[in-house]
């Protein structure tokens, strides 16, 4: 039986009435009401009704029919809502407020927007400017990229005498082509954008071919805060951040501070090969890349003099939903996550909008990583939600479901501080953490259900004989070989979680050329795959970084722990003869590409596309000659009220998997973007 009786409305509306057509203002707050004791047949005789608060309730949707002709404001904070294309029944709403709704996001925001017209404000704040751009220009843009896609790809399928056969094969194939294809805002708008060219499709074929078509509609999800932590809206987000620097001319204006750093001297004479200066020579000349934003998103306080703020790690977030587009090229995500000092960032690299900022004010955060989570969302029905993970200094690993702007959980993971964290690629929960502690430890930090309740547990801990500064797990078996770049070495650890003991020590460390014979003790400070088996590593010995084989240096049938091998290697490539630490490496396997910044601000890109398929024979011989960056992208003349900003060194950059966009991380609190030409 129904929770709502006519005696419960009469008794709920302010002032209480007597008769149901006669209520103006009805309170439905904590009723622990679902969207089954929502009865159409009763609330259409609440034909008068102009105010209604259905807040603290557990409804996920709203039914289609409730035939409420008369209501203005109306609350639905704090239940659990899933979709709000239902509220389009309401088309003389003014005032909206659904906070606290986790599974609604931005994109939900943009879709009452556009469906209801007479809509001022929205969860408190005006929306006018807002609405007058989705509702008209966003509307405007779309439809003339849905049209022009029509007439470039489908007019001409169409014969002049058409069958209704011919008619539905190629609706079907326009519509799946148009919401694949059509692009356009930021990337945490997809699923607005989507919606919209779906619905202007439809409006398109029915007005071109004279045929009705049905829309169908989706959901996602949103918002919560934490304690000593914060999370912001992107308009929140935007306001917040001390200073956004968009660099469109040669001259940039940012406000330049010292910062400090343990090694910041360069070796003796620092002078280049002639090698190097023409490749140099050469980039200038022929760039690839464009800057398109300086960003400085990270400050600490939100202070707009902090340029002592180190950024350390950024990864691109998964495609979550690619309809037809199963490539990771193709359906690469132009959403990058940063993170530096007290802070975590979500940026759009093509507009360098801050769309979330994440800050805890007692850590300072040193590495991020993605995986996506089948969570059940209700009904027993499963989604899959990107969530983040964010380390630092204090050892404890924050989880984020980023689309509900939500820090569910915290994994006290270390006693000492985080260097990094990265994701298994075949085991969405299983999560490493690798700290000062010199331990490498392997979690398994299950699944959060509705309530974002969860249990973590630890399932392994490698021993390392030094700090772990950079982790990568082997392309062939990720659920059995582990590397780690250490501070005083490079080593290898058997992860399989079917073995006996859950404390393991290492099983090989790696030997390198030396000057003069071969070493196992130096600072490994940048590690990453470059496809199934090279290994690209950088040293702190000045300019080194090397590329080498996994399966022709690590010997799987030899028995017993910690053994030394010798890395087998393939190259060396030239890059800067600074002896500075911690400037790591990156590769785009897709495009087999090498990066890695320097202590001038520059970034070294190295395509060895050339180079591979020599190297996978297996005879496969070292290059003799270091090979020379493909391109330099020299870091562009910045200044504020006449000054340049001191020494900027680049921490770290990386790709998107397609290389379109370049994420650079400097140490003074400034994240430049450039995009692929």
């Amino acid at each position: 039986m129904s929770k709502i009786t006519t005696e419960l409305l009469l008794e709920r509306a302010v002032p209480r009435s007597t008769r149901l057509r006669k209520i103006e203002t009805l309170n439905l707050s904590k009723l622990q009401l679902k969207t089954g004791d929502l009865d159409p047949r009763l609330f259409s005789r609440l034909r008068h009704l102009q105010k209604l608060d259905l807040s603290d309730n557990l409804l996920d949707k709203f039914p289609n029919s409730l035939t409420l002709p008369d209501l203005r404001v109306l609350n639905c904070n704090n239940n659990k809502l899933e979709d709000v294309t239902a509220l389009k029944q309401f088309p003389l709403l003014e005032e909206l407020t659904y906070e606290n709704n986790v599974y609604l996001t931005l994109n939900d925001d943009y879709k009452v927007i556009f469906l209801l017209q007479n809509l001022r404000l929205l969860n408190g704040k005006d929306i006018t400017k807002l609405a007058n751009h989705v509702r008209r220009v966003n509307s405007r843009k779309l439809t003339s990229k849905v049209t022009a896609h029509w007439e470039k790809f489908f007019r001409d399928q169409l014969p002049e005498k058409y069958t209704p056969e011919q008619v539905k094969s190629i609706k079907k194939k326009f519509l799946k082509s148009v919401q694949t294809n059509v692009v356009y805002g930021p990337s945490s708008l997809s699923e607005f954008t989507r919606w919209r060219v779906k619905m202007i499709a439809e409006e398109f074929l029915a007005h071109s071919l004279g045929l009705e078509l049905n829309s169908d509609s989706e959901p996602e999800e949103k918002t919560d805060e934490n304690e000593e932590e914060s999370t912001e809206s992107p308009r929140e987000a935007a306001e917040d951040v001390a200073q956004v620097v968009h660099i469109y001319d040669p001259l940039v204006t940012v406000t330049p501070s010292k910062r400090k750093r343990n090694h910041s001297k360069s070796s003796p004479g620092n002078k280049r090969s002639k090698t190097q200066a023409n490749s140099e020579e050469e980039a200038a000349e022929d760039v690839s890349a464009e800057p398109l934003h300086f960003l400085q998103c990270h400050s600490k306080g939100n202070s707009r003099e902090d340029f002592k703020t180190q950024l350390w790690s950024c990864v691109f977030e998964p495609v979550l939903d690619s309809g037809a587009r199963k490539d990771p090229i193709v359906s690469s995500s132009r959403t990058v996550a940063t993170c530096g000092g007290e802070s975590v960032c979500l940026i759009d690299c093509e507009t360098g909008t801050v769309l979330k900022k994440y800050k805890v004010a007692t850590e300072e955060f040193f590495s991020v990583a993605w995986t996506t989570l089948t969570m059940v969302i209700s009904d027993s029905r499963k989604k899959a939600h990107n969530i983040l993970a964010a380390a630092g200094r204090r050892g404890i690993v924050k989880l984020i479901h980023v689309a509900a702007d939500f820090c569910y959980g915290e994994i006290k993971a270390h006693k000492k501080p985080i260097a990094t964290v990265c994701f298994s690629p075949t085991q969405e929960t299983h999560l490493f953490t690798a700290s000062y502690d010199k331990r490498i430890a392997l979690w398994d930090i299950g699944i959060p259900d509705c309530d974002y309740n969860f249990k973590a547990s630890q399932l392994l801990v490698l021993e390392t004989a030094s700090i772990p500064l950079r982790i990568a797990l082997v392309p062939t078996c990720p659920e059995q070989y582990l590397l780690a770049g250490c501070e005083n070495g490079c080593f290898a650890w058997n992860i399989k979680l079917d073995k006996g003991q859950k404390s393991r020590p290492f099983e090989a460390i790696f030997q390198f050329p030396d000057e003069e014979s071969v070493t196992t003790s130096h600072r490994v400070d940048g590690l990453a795959f470059l496809n199934d088996d090279v290994v690209v590593s950088k040293s702190s010995k000045p300019g080194c970084i090397y590329l080498w084989s996994w399966s022709r240096s690590f010997d799987a049938k030899g028995k017993g722990c910690q053994r030394t091998m010798s890395a087998v290697i393939l190259a060396e490539l030239e890059w800067s003869t600074t002896d500075m630490s911690y400037l790591t490496l990156s590769t785009c396997p897709a495009r087999e590409y090498v990066f890695c910044g320097d202590e001038k601000g520059s970034v070294w890109m190295y395509n060895l596309s050339s180079h591979t398929t020599a190297w996978g024979s297996a005879k496969g011989k070292r290059s003799e000659r270091r090979i020379s960056p493909t391109q330099i992208l020299k870091w562009p003349e910045l200044r504020v009220n006449g000054e340049q900003p001191p020494e900027i060194l680049v921490n770290n950059v990386v790709t998107d998997p397609a290389f379109t966009y370049l994420v650079v991380l400097t140490s003074v609190n400034i994240t430049a973007i450039w995009k692929k030409s």
